[in-house]
C-alpha cells in the first residue's frame, strides 16, 4: 500500500502528492498508437473477472487534487456515481458475485472537488462472505448490493439484483443503512428503476426466488410506495429490467429459470429454453391482473434502451442476447441492438425487426428526460470480439431518425465502461456524457467527459484518478444544490 493509499475509513487530508505526480499519457481523440501496446493476454488458467481491469482493488481512498486535461464545461455540478462488484477476498466464481463498491467524482460548476471509493457497508461485506463458496440467501440488506444506483425523492439508493436498496449518503458515499419504504418494500428492489419524466414518480419491481415471484411498484415524488402489485408468472426467473411508456409498464421474461439444481457460472439459474420467452404489457400503475402477454422467440436481455408508445403498437429497443452469458464468452451471443415492436390490439402480436446495426453493443442509455417518449439518440458501449473476455471498447451515439452510428474509437489498448449522459440544453441529447475509461497501457483510469452530440471528437475532458477502476456495471449523476 502507498503512503497515499489506506484502509477502510481512514481519508487522505489535503493534497495527493502521488496524483500530483501522476504523467498523463492520454490518447489522443483519434486513439492510441496501437502500434506500441501488446495485445490484451488472459490467463487461460484464471477466470476471466479476476484479471486485467476486472479484477478488484484492496483499498478504499479519498483524492482532492485531481488534474484535468482539457476543460469540463463550468455547468457541470454533481457527484457521478458508479456502481460495481468488487470482491474483497479477491475471488469469486463469477463477475456478479462480489460485494458493491461505489466509485464517485464530485464536480462543483467544472472544477474536480474529489474522488473517492467506498464498499457499500452490507452484512455480506462485515462478514467477508467468500464468494467461492455458498452463502446465504440474497434478502432485504442482506446482499451485496452492486449492481446500480437511483437519485430519487432527495435519496441515493443503491441496490443489486435481489433485495432491498441501501442508502447512501452522496456527501461521501457512506452507507446509511437499507430501507425497505416503510415496510412497503416485498421482497427485492430490482437493479433498474425507472422515472416518469412527466409525474417524476419512481416505477420500480423485484423479482425473487419464491412466491410472489414478481411484483410491480410506485412511488411518489417524496419516495413514499403508493402502489404495489403482484405479476403472475409461473416460475421465479431472472428478470434484469423493465420498460415503461406514457401509458404502460412492459416486461419480458426469458428461459434463464432459478431454483433449479444445476449452477451455471456461479450462479443458481438453468437455462431452460422449453420455459419460453414472453413480453407483458400492462397499465402503467395497473394492476397485476391486467398484464397481457405474448409469445416471442428465446433470447435474453438484460437492458432495454428505451420504450413508447406508437398508435397500438410499443416500439421497444433492447440489447439482445441470444441466452443468458455463463462464464464463458460465447462470441455467437455477443449482444446486438433489437428493435421490436408489440401490437397491443385486440390481438397482442410480437415482431422482431432485427438488429439496427451490425456491431455489438451493450450497456444503453438515453436522455431520461425521454424515457418512455419517443427518443432520437441513444448512446451504448461497444464490445469487442474476444473469446477470453469480455472487452469494452468505444462509445457509439446512435442518431435514430437519420440513421447515423457515430462512434468514438479510443484505441485498443482503451475501455469504456457505461456512458451516462447528463442535461446541459433543453433539447433532446443537448448535454454530456460521463464514463470511465481504462488506459490499459498507462495501467491506469480516466473520468472522461464527452459532447453528447459529438462523440467521434472523443474527451472535450479527461480526468486521470489516483487508482485504478475496475469495470462495474451502472452509475448515476446527483445533482448539486448551488
Amino acid at each position: 500500500m502507498s503512503t497515499n493509499q489506506f484502509s477502510r475509513r481512514r481519508f487522505l487530508r489535503g493534497s495527493l502528492a502521488a496524483a500530483g505526480a501522476l504523467s498523463f499519457p492520454w490518447a489522443s481523440a483519434c486513439g492510441d498508437s496501437t502500434s506500441t501496446v501488446p495485445p490484451l493476454q488472459v490467463d487461460p488458467e484464471r477466470a476471466w473477472w479476476l484479471q486485467n481491469n476486472f479484477a478488484p482493488v484492496a483499498d478504499e481512498i479519498l483524492a482532492t487534487d485531481l488534474r484535468v486535461r482539457g476543460a469540463i464545461p463550468s455547468e457541470l455540478s454533481g457527484l457521478y456515481v458508479r456502481n460495481g462488484s468488487n470482491p474483497q477476498s479477491g475471488d469469486s466464481t463469477h463477475w456478479f458475485l462480489g460485494d458493491g463498491m461505489l466509485h464517485g467524482i464530485e464536480i462543483d460548476r467544472g472544477r474536480v472537488s474529489w474522488y473517492r471509493n467506498r464498499y457499500i457497508d452490507t452484512p455480506y461485506y462485515r462478514e467477508g462472505v467468500d464468494y467461492r463458496n455458498g452463502f446465504g440467501p440474497p434478502m432485504q440488506g442482506n446482499h451485496q448490493s452492486n449492481v446500480s444506483l437511483t437519485w430519487h425523492g432527495g435519496q441515493l439508493l443503491a441496490s443489486g439484483e435481489v433485495g432491498a436498496p441501501y442508502r447512501i449518503d452522496p456527501r461521501n458515499l457512506e452507507t446509511l443503512g437499507w430501507t425497505d419504504f416503510e415496510g412497503d418494500l416485498g421482497n427485492s428492489f430490482t437493479a433498474h428503476s425507472k422515472i416518469d419524466p412527466q409525474t417524476g414518480y419512481l416505477h420500480f419491481f423485484g423479482y425473487f426466488f419464491a412466491p410472489p415471484f414478481l411484483q410491480y411498484y410506485v412511488a411518489d415524488t417524496a419516495g413514499r410506495v403508493i402502489h404495489r402489485t403482484e405479476i403472475p408468472v409461473a416460475r421465479d426467473t431472472m428478470i434484469h429490467s423493465f420498460a415503461i411508456t406514457e401509458t404502460d409498464v412492459v416486461f419480458w421474461e426469458c428461459p434463464a429459470v432459478f431454483g433449479a439444481p444445476a449452477v451455471t457460472g456461479g450462479l443458481p439459474y438453468t437455462w431452460e429454453p422449453s420455459y419460453g420467452s414472453r413480453v407483458g404489457v400492462m397499465p402503467l400503475g395497473g394492476v397485476g391482473s391486467e398484464i397481457r402477454w405474448v409469445e416471442m422467440p428465446n433470447c435474453y436481455v438484460f437492458h432495454e434502451l428505451n420504450a413508447y408508445r406508437d398508435r397500438e403498437e410499443i416500439v421497444l429497443d433492447v440489447s439482445r442476447h441470444e441466452r443468458l452469458p455463463g462464464a464463458e464468452i460465447q462470441l455467437s451471443s455477443l449482444p446486438r441492438l433489437h428493435r421490436w415492436r408489440i401490437g397491443t390490439g385486440s390481438t397482442m402480436s410480437f415482431e422482431d425487426e432485427g438488429a439496427v446495426d451490425d456491431r455489438s453493443m451493450e450497456f444503453p442509455q438515453i436522455d431520461r428526460r425521454f424515457t418512455g417518449r419517443e427518443n432520437r439518440h441513444g448512446w451504448c458501449v461497444g464490445l469487442r470480439e474476444n473469446s477470453a473476455t469480455l472487452d469494452p471498447g468505444g462509445i457509439y451515439h446512435l442518431d435514430g431518425p437519420a440513421g447515423r452510428v457515430n462512434h468514438w474509437d479510443p484505441g485498443m489498448a482503451r475501455q469504456s465502461g457505461e456512458a451516462i449522459f447528463v442535461p446541459g440544453g433543453s433539447g433532446e441529447g443537448e448535454g454530456w456524457l460521463l464514463a470511465i475509461v481504462y488506459d490499459r497501457a498507462a495501467a491506469a483510469s480516466d473520468f472522461v467527459v464527452l459532447d453528447a452530440q459529438d462523440v467521434a471528437r472523443g474527451p472535450i475532458a479527461e480526468v486521470r484518478l489516483p487508482q485504478r477502476v475496475p469495470h462495474g456495471f451502472h452509475a448515476t449523476w446527483v445533482p448539486l444544490a448551488n
